[in-house]
C-alpha cells in the first residue's frame, strides 16, 4: 500500500466519522422526518465506507452472500443509503409544495 492509498483511506475514515458523529449528535434535537432520513443516510454512508475498507483489506468475506456477481451487503448498503435520501428529498418537496 502506497502513501496515496493510506491518505485516501484515512481521509475517508476521518471525514466519514466526523459526519456520522455530528449526525448522531443532531439526532435527538431533530423531530423532522426528512432530516432524520438524511441522518440515517449519513450513518449508512459511514457504515458502507468502513465495510468497503474492511473488504479491501480482506477482513470481511463475501462469498456466502452474492447476488449475481455483486455482494449482497454492498448492494443493500448502497440501495438503503439512496432510499433514505430519496425519501428525505421527497418529504422536503412535499412540505414545500404544501406551504405554497
Amino acid at each position: 500500500m502506497d502513501a496515496g492509498q493510506i491518505i485516501f483511506i484515512s481521509s475517508q475514515l476521518i471525514l466519514g466519522a466526523i459526519a456520522a458523529f455530528l449526525a448522531i449528535l443532531l439526532w435527538p434535537k431533530i423531530r423532522d422526518a426528512a432530516w432524520m432520513l438524511v441522518i440515517f443516510g449519513t450513518i449508512v454512508i459511514y457504515i458502507e465506507t468502513v465495510y468497503s475498507i474492511l473488504k479491501d483489506f480482506g477482513i470481511t468475506g463475501e462469498e456466502f452472500m452474492i447476488f449475481g456477481s455483486v455482494p449482497l451487503i454492498s448492494l443493500l448498503l448502497s440501495a438503503v443509503r439512496s432510499l433514505f435520501f430519496i425519501a428525505a428529498f421527497a418529504i422536503m418537496i412535499y412540505k414545500q409544495s404544501k406551504h405554497n
